[in-house]
């Protein structure tokens, strides 16, 4: 029986704390694709995305802490904040699951920016995951 989506990003997740990426190709099909909108880049294949991650620069091991997984027969999306030590990002992807494997990502890495002064009085900051 293979794992639903939702439990297949939580292994692929599991896999990219190991910090060998070439590991995540386990839970890739043959025909994985990955999408970066803001940039207009595609990935393409197992080889391509571990090394992307390999050469990505890093100031130590990446950490990845899971923040949320939901899905359904087909899909999930994750919610997961992501360090080296000294970068910290925060990356939403939508992942399409077919057998157990993930088809296609699509994922968006937002720029954090400072809170507008106009709205200080009506919220609160948020303490930083990671």
């Amino acid at each position: 029986m293979s794992l639903t989506p939702v439990e297949v990003v939580k292994k692929f997740w599991e896999l990219m704390a190991t910090n060998d990426f070439h590991s995540v190709g386990s839970v890739l099909s043959d025909d994985f694709v990955l999408e970066w909108p803001q940039s207009n880049e595609l990935i393409r294949g197992r080889r391509n995305f571990a090394l992307m991650n390999e050469e990505y620069p890093a100031h130590g091991r990446w950490q990845f802490s899971v923040n949320r997984v939901i899905g359904n027969e087909n899909e999930a999306v994750s919610d997961v904040s992501v360090t080296d030590g000294v970068q910290r990002a925060r990356v939403i992807s939508f992942f399409s699951v077919t057998d157990g494997r993930i088809v296609k990502m699509i994922e968006f890495w937002p720029d954090p920016f400072s809170a507008p002064a106009n709205r200080a009085h009506l919220v609160e900051q948020m303490s930083d995951t990671l």
